[in-house]
């Protein structure tokens, strides 16, 4: 009886779990068993195993075969685990020597021919390797650029079964070279983000753009079609901060699971931007499948945007599903094969027509043709749970032909993005010892502690509690907004003309 064991890594959601592949190899009746809570997938390594070992040139070892993938109570899935099995195999088969091969992880998908496939979770999955103590690891040659973007995992990338033989000292009869097979990612084109100074007028939207990039708030624009709403959520991630190093790779798994992640270009650096069409589903949105759900538009958003544009025209379903991660910057998707965690703390972006046919309130001359009873129901399909978790309303109205003629350009991108940077860095100074770094994170009883010895600033904050203008929450969030205020103003405090400020914001002017 010989045993190979050699190592590979567990996806669950984000989260990796080292596995020990172990094959034990007895004299008996032929035969091949998997065991360990493999899924369908999983299971069908044993017929792509036998192939590309076969067509590698190696004598597959004609005796009852039990692969263990170890801790057998962890739920296994996808066809990553195919190259440690082989390894495995082959380790007990002698073809491999098999000292040292416990402490290598391979994460490939075998070919009928021997040929390493690209797997999605990679980044994540090599991460997760070099925090479990296991920096060598083993990839198909189409994702070593992407696994090379893991400090110090030391990567080794082959073209096929064979290569990864020799690399472990083994011997072939026949050598043959393969060639390398390129990762089937759909194409996910970035598009550029424009400028700020493209933007005719609208001052107030580019004022509550700012205060919304300078404290992470969420936003709210309702106005008529052609006032620049789509134009300004578009510009928002250019005003924002880069990535940190941890950020950044967050981000990049994020996209490497999702299957949207092209490793040439190195580390997502730039704050990710998601509009998705008010036609998608709930599982596009927050992410779903069979088995191990998958990565939606909020997850793909992370430390980004989230614009739903024409947002009454989403499914009230879809715009429900938002309120968790909204409120606690991830989300946990249960499905049969688990619960799954994905982060997903991003700056939602919404735009509305103030009423059906988007004529109201207009200035180009049309009429609304829409009752008031239409234009209250319209509107009204933003729920008040939703729209408490929203800090900034405002309001476009649409521009005159004088208007655009005359209209100069507003500031353009950079300038505004060096004032949230320094509103932010304030913030990251005021917040340093604690988990938080934007104003948006911060609690409820930090604020209230932190403000109750300015005189009159909660004042209205507490009138506004008593009518019943606004819940605990928005309380919360009113003052937030006030603290981003007092940061993009370089002062250490807010006042109470910065709580009045983040009261219009979040009513939208309604009670100013």
């Amino acid at each position: 009886m010989a045993l190979g064991t050699t190592a590979a890594v567990a996806l669950s959601g984000m989260e990796g779990h080292l596995v020990e592949v172990q094959a034990q190899l007895a004299a008996s009746v032929p035969g091949f068993t998997l065991v360990g809570l493999p899924d369908a997938a999983l299971a069908e390594s044993r017929d792509r195993v036998r192939a590309a070992v076969l067509s590698t040139g190696i004598e597959w070892p004609h005796r009852k075969i039990t692969v263990n993938l170890s801790p057998a109570s962890l739920r296994k899935s996808g066809s990553s685990f195919d190259l440690a099995v082989a390894v495995a195999v082959l380790a007990g088969h002698r073809v491999l020597p098999t000292s040292g091969l416990d402490r290598v992880v391979h994460l490939a998908e075998l070919g009928l021919d021997g040929r390493l496939q690209p797997v999605r979770g990679v980044l994540p999955a090599v991460v997760s390797a070099v925090a479990a103590g296991c920096p060598d690891v083993v990839v198909a040659a189409g994702d070593a650029d992407e696994a090379g973007l893991v400090p110090g995992a030391r990567v080794h990338g082959a073209a096929d079964l064979g290569d990864v033989v020799r690399l472990h000292g083994g011997t072939l009869r026949h050598e043959r070279r393969a060639q390398p097979v390129a990762p089937a990612r759909p194409a996910v084109p970035r598009r550029p983000v424009g400028d700020l100074a493209d933007v005719v007028g609208q001052g107030e939207a580019r004022i509550a753009l700012e205060v919304a990039a300078a404290g992470g708030h969420h936003l709210l624009m309702t106005g008529p079609p052609g006032a620049g709403k789509t134009m300004l959520a578009a510009r928002l991630p250019g005003i924002l901060p880069d990535l940190t190093e941890a950020e950044a790779v967050e981000v990049t798994s994020v996209h490497s699971v999702a299957g949207t992640f092209d490793p040439g270009a190195g580390l997502l650096r730039r704050p990710p931007f998601e509009d998705p069409h008010h036609t998608a589903t709930p599982a596009a949105i927050v992410g779903g499948g069979t088995g191990i759900a998958r990565p939606g538009a909020v997850s793909r958003a992370h430390r980004g945007v989230l614009f739903l544009d024409e947002a009454p025209e989403f499914a009230p379903r879809v715009l429900q599903t938002l309120r968790q991660p909204l409120e606690a910057g991830e989300l946990v998707l249960h499905r049969t094969g688990g619960a799954t965690r994905y982060p997903a703390r991003f700056q939602l972006v919404l735009a509305a027509n103030p009423c059906p046919c988007g004529m109201s309130t207009t200035n180009a001359g049309a009429e609304c043709t829409c009752s008031p009873l239409a234009r209250r129901r319209y509107l009204a399909r933003l729920s008040g749970p939703l729209l408490d978790r929203v800090d900034l309303q405002v309001h476009l109205a649409g521009l005159s032909r004088a208007e655009r003629v005359l209209a100069t350009s507003g500031e353009p991108s950079a300038t505004v993005a060096a004032r949230v940077e320094a509103a932010r860095e304030r913030a990251r100074a005021r917040l340093a010892g604690t988990p938080w770094r934007t104003n948006v994170e911060l609690p409820g009883p930090w604020l209230r502690e932190h403000l109750r010895g300015e005189p009159g600033v909660l004042t209205q904050v507490e009138r506004q509690i008593d009518a019943g203008e606004l819940s605990m929450r928005g309380a919360d969030r009113v003052l937030r907004v006030a603290w981003t205020l007092a940061d993009l103003d370089a002062r250490d405090v807010p006042g109470v003309d910065d709580v009045d400020a983040a009261m219009l914001f979040r009513t939208g002017g309604r009670h100013g």
